[in-house]
C-alpha cells in the first residue's frame, strides 16, 4: 500500500479511536444522587413517616421539577436507598432518569407503594460504601455524583465511618447530611450532638453541606430545600457547624460497647 494510503488510512483510524473514547467520556446526566434513608431501630414509625412523605412530596415538587430542566443536561437519575446494619441496605427504587415533571411523578409514586419498615443497627459507612457500588453500577455518566444521608443516629456498626467517607470522597464524590434531632421522636439511641457529628464525621466533598432537621413539621420544607441544593449544585457557603470541638467518630461504637456490657452484666 502507497504510504499516501496507508498514512491516511491510519489517521482515520486514529481519530474513529479518539472520537469514540471522547464520546464515552461525554456526561449524560447533570446529577447521579443516592437518597440513602436510615430505617435502623432507633427510628421511630413517626419518624420514618415523615420522612418518606417528605421525599415523596418534594419530587411532586413544581420547584424540584423546574430544577431539574434548568440543569446543563436536564436530566438526573435518582435512586432511594433504605439502611441500617453494615449488610443491610435495599433499593426500594432503582436508579431512575428523571428528565421532567412526569418521570420526577412517577419517581414518587413507585416510592410511595413501597412499605415502610425497620431493621437494626446504624451503618452510615455500609451505606456509603453501598452506595459507591451504585455509582459503578450506574450505565450514564453523571457530571455530579451526591449521596444524601439521613438518619437519626451515629455509626455504631460496620468500617469507621470517617475512612469509609474519606475513601468516596477521593473518587469526587460529595456526602451530604440530614441529622434527624426531632424531641418526642427519638428512642433510646438519642444522641444530642448528631449534627456536630454529621458535620465532621459524615459529611465531605465538593460542595457538601447539612441541614438539621429539629422539629416535626419541618419535615417537607427541610428535605425539599435539601433535594433542590443538591440538583442545583455547590452553593457558595456549606450549612454546617463548627464551632466547638470537634466530634468524637467512634462515639456510636463506643456507646454501644456500653450498651452490650450493661445488658452482660444484667444476664443471670
Amino acid at each position: 500500500m502507497p504510504r499516501r494510503r496507508l498514512g491516511a488510512c491510519l489517521g482515520l483510524t486514529l481519530a474513529c479511536l479518539w472520537g469514540g473514547a471522547v464520546a464515552a467520556s461525554e456526561t449524560t446526566l447533570d446529577l447521579a444522587l443516592v437518597l440513602a434513608v436510615d430505617v435502623s431501630s432507633s427510628m421511630a414509625p413517626a419518624e420514618q413517616s415523615l420522612q418518606r412523605s417528605g421525599f415523596i412530596e418534594a419530587f411532586r415538587s413544581p420547584p424540584v421539577h423546574k430544577a431539574i430542566t434548568r440543569g446543563a443536561l436536564g436530566r438526573i437519575a435518582v435512586t432511594y436507598v433504605e439502611w441500617s446494619g453494615a449488610d443491610e441496605q435495599t433499593v426500594l427504587v432503582p436508579w431512575t432518569v428523571i428528565d421532567g415533571p412526569d418521570a420526577a411523578r412517577t419517581f414518587a409514586s413507585e416510592l410511595k407503594r413501597q412499605p415502610i419498615r425497620q431493621a437494626g443497627l446504624t451503618s452510615i459507612s455500609g451505606v456509603i460504601g453501598f452506595s459507591m457500588r451504585l455509582f459503578a453500577d450506574l450505565a450514564d455518566r453523571p457530571a455530579r455524583r451526591v449521596i444524601d444521608i439521613s438518619g437519626d443516629g451515629p455509626n455504631n456498626d460496620g468500617p469507621k465511618v470517617r475512612h469509609v467517607r474519606d475513601q468516596a470522597v477521593a473518587e469526587g464524590i460529595t456526602i451530604n447530611g440530614l441529622p434527624i434531632q426531632v424531641p418526642g421522636l427519638v428512642s433510646a439511641w438519642e444522641f444530642g450532638d448528631l449534627d456536630r457529628y454529621y458535620a465532621d464525621c459524615v459529611i465531605g466533598g465538593a460542595g457538601a453541606f447539612m441541614i438539621p432537621l429539629r422539629q416535626a413539621d419541618q419535615f417537607p420544607s427541610v428535605i425539599k430545600t435539601k433535594v433542590l441544593r443538591e440538583i442545583a449544585g455547590p452553593g457558595p457557603s456549606p450549612l454546617v457547624l463548627h464551632a466547638g470541638a470537634q466530634a468524637d467518630c467512634l462515639t456510636g461504637e463506643k456507646r454501644r460497647k456500653e450498651e452490650e456490657a450493661w445488658e452482660g452484666e444484667g444476664s443471670p
